[in-house]
């Protein structure tokens, strides 16, 4: 089965035809970068030329930064807050022309990487995080998605961690690999205390470049590996949500 997999960042909106069968894209993926302001119209539009770029007539996987229940958006933390409340799916439904589902944006990830990727036969507790624009989590217990846990949000040192340890933390602070692995770190660890996973798997445009800093984050007991897919799990568990989970 084939779907088209589009993934909603806070910076870029991604897209390819999936293999959901093998987890493999069909296409070169297309970026276009996020409209500003990220308001859902805007954003719909992007979702609508990314579809047809690709001559696409059939099912689509979409995610979503953010809490994502029954298809409405209920947080936006770092899009426009007209999203909150917006009935997502419907919106995007008309945007693609087809059956649309849609999903927090890292759980596409992990389900992408719990059955294509570096989770493949990991049982116990899995905690896969990406960093980006914020940073998106998905826990998986004995292979179970618990959604929309959003732990970017945890606070730590009394700000959302997300704004001391994303991707675009360590741009906006113009931060060295070692102390922005020093953050990671902390935050890991806080993570690490609060669930005890028996995996870390990290994820998010950042994993491309995972040799740099996963080397540097010391005193953590779970294994932290980086994601076999990188940045194109988003769109793989994208599409293969259209079969797999009710977003």
């Amino acid at each position: 089965m084939h779907a088209l997999g589009i993934d909603i960042g806070g910076t870029g909106i991604k897209a390819a035809p999936v293999d959901v069968a093998a987890g493999k894209l069909l296409a070169d993926r297309k970026k276009i970068d996020t409209p500003r302001p990220a308001v859902p119209d805007a954003i719909a539009e992007v979702v609508h030329e990314l579809t047809t770029s690709f001559g696409w007539s059939g099912p689509a996987g979409i995610t979503f930064p953010g809490v994502v229940t029954s298809g409405v958006t209920r947080t936006a933390a770092n899009l426009d807050k007209a999203w909150i409340g917006k009935d997502a799916r419907e919106l995007l439904t008309k945007a693609v022309g087809g059956p649309v589902t849609v999903l927090n944006d890292a759980d596409a990830a992990g389900i992408a990487e719990m059955k294509f990727g570096a989770g493949v036969g990991e049982h116990g507790t899995v905690l896969m995080l990406t960093f980006g624009t914020g940073i998106g989590s998905a826990l998986f217990i004995n292979s179970t998605l618990v959604p929309n846990t959003e732990f970017g949000h945890i606070e730590l040192r009394g700000h959302d961690a997300e704004k001391r340890a994303s991707e675009h933390a360590k741009e906006l602070h113009d931060l060295s690999w070692e102390k922005w692995a020093g953050r990671v770190q902390e935050y890991i660890q806080h993570m690490e205390a609060l669930l005890s996973p028996d995996l870390f798997i990290v994820g998010g445009g950042i994993s491309k470049q995972s040799a740099k800093w996963v080397p540097l984050l010391t005193g953590i007991r779970a294994p932290i590996v980086p994601a076999a897919l990188l940045n194109d799990a988003g769109i793989v568990g994208a599409a293969m949500a259209t079969l797999s989970f009710a977003g």
